[in-house]
């Protein structure tokens, strides 16, 4: 695999993936970039990185013609580009059609046209909710369903159903084409260089700002937290050894409630565990997330590093703390635009 192509390259996770490839597989010899560098992406997150090594290429991946000339030369496509906030698909659903849809359209037509390998990165939301487990029969550690590759699409959001759109394109190019083709559903990531609009990054940031942090209702929602390092290294796994046709569950069983997580960050940087202010919840803010990711693990081998939340969430909060520069710019306009949906 000399030459590959990652979309969203410079956003939050495919950054961290491309870091990763960089760093451990000197068996590819060159990294192509393309990201249009909306406000989640940055080409700061790239900065550190070998140029001969990884180049940016600032373009669109609705762009058809772009798009068949970076993949013709190209040995796989790994694809994270998206428009990827529920909150924001609320206010404004049009570019989650267009990048979500439209884009990996664009993609996979080329990866067809040109016989490439395509890995196509997307998230357990397309499955839409689980109860709660206070409210399900019985108690107990490890109770209630959870989403494995069977589950059937049920999304609740503009992105989420943008998200289930571009799923079940590439499951259809795979079919009827024979596009060499997996997919990955991954639950709620966390780690450096995540957009400060994200719910983590949001209430650290808030808390070095000297800002109250905010959480959304009740703070019961649940999601099934997995650090950005384990994702990368699962997505390797998968392009590499994953049986064309299938998709992936990646998640390392960490169930918490958004309450519980605010107030870790909270213990972990020395503020008292009730210093935040309650705020109007998202409309249909899905209950809970859970991924089952027994295949994965079963059939290649993959294992979370980071199984201790505590550990990599203090990890993440010491990157937030020690690249202040990188966030402190975007604050002001962030918080500006939550205050305004009273959030």
């Amino acid at each position: 695999m000399d030459n590959l192509i990652v979309t969203g390259g410079a956003g939050f996770i495919g950054s961290n993936f491309v870091h990763y490839v960089a760093e451990h597989h000197p068996e590819v010899k060159h990294i192509t970039v393309l990201d249009k560098l909306t406000y989640a992406g940055n080409k700061e997150n790239l900065a550190d990185l070998p140029t001969d090594k990884v180049s940016l290429v600032v373009g669109d991946i609705c762009d058809a013609l772009l798009v068949n000339k970076l993949v013709a030369t190209a040995d796989a496509v790994v694809h994270y580009a998206a428009e990827s906030h529920n909150d924001n698909s609320l206010l404004d659903p049009s570019p989650f059609i267009q990048t979500n849809i439209v884009g990996t359209y664009t993609l996979i037509e080329a990866c067809r046209k040109y016989h490439v390998r395509f890995h196509h990165v997307s998230t357990d939301e397309v499955y839409g909710d689980l109860p709660l487990r206070e409210d399900l029969p019985g108690k107990g550690e490890g109770k209630g369903e959870k989403f494995t590759p069977e589950s059937r699409y049920n999304p609740s959001s503009p992105y989420s159903s943008s998200k289930a759109s571009s799923d079940l394109l590439v499951r259809a190019w795979s079919r009827s084409f024979g596009l060499k083709a997996t997919i990955s559903n991954c639950s709620n990531n966390y780690g450096p260089y995540q957009h400060i609009e994200k719910f983590i990054p949001r209430q650290i940031t808030n808390i070095l700002s000297g800002i109250r942090p905010k959480l959304y209702g009740s703070g019961k929602n649940v999601r099934d937290w997995i650090h950005t390092d384990d994702h990368s290294r699962a997505v390797w796994k998968i392009l590499t050894e994953g049986k064309i046709g299938e998709t992936y569950l990646i998640g390392a069983d960490g169930e918490k409630n958004n309450k519980e997580v605010l107030e870790l960050i909270l213990n972990l940087m020395g503020q008292p565990s009730d210093a935040y202010d309650r705020v109007r919840d998202r409309p249909g803010h899905d209950l809970r997330y859970a991924i089952d990711a027994t295949k994965i693990r079963e059939e290649l081998g993959w294992q979370p590093q980071f199984t201790d939340f505590k550990t990599g969430l203090k990890h993440t909060i010491d990157w937030y703390t020690t690249h202040e520069s990188w966030w402190k710019p975007e604050k002001s306009k962030v918080e500006h635009k939550y205050a305004k949906n009273g959030q």
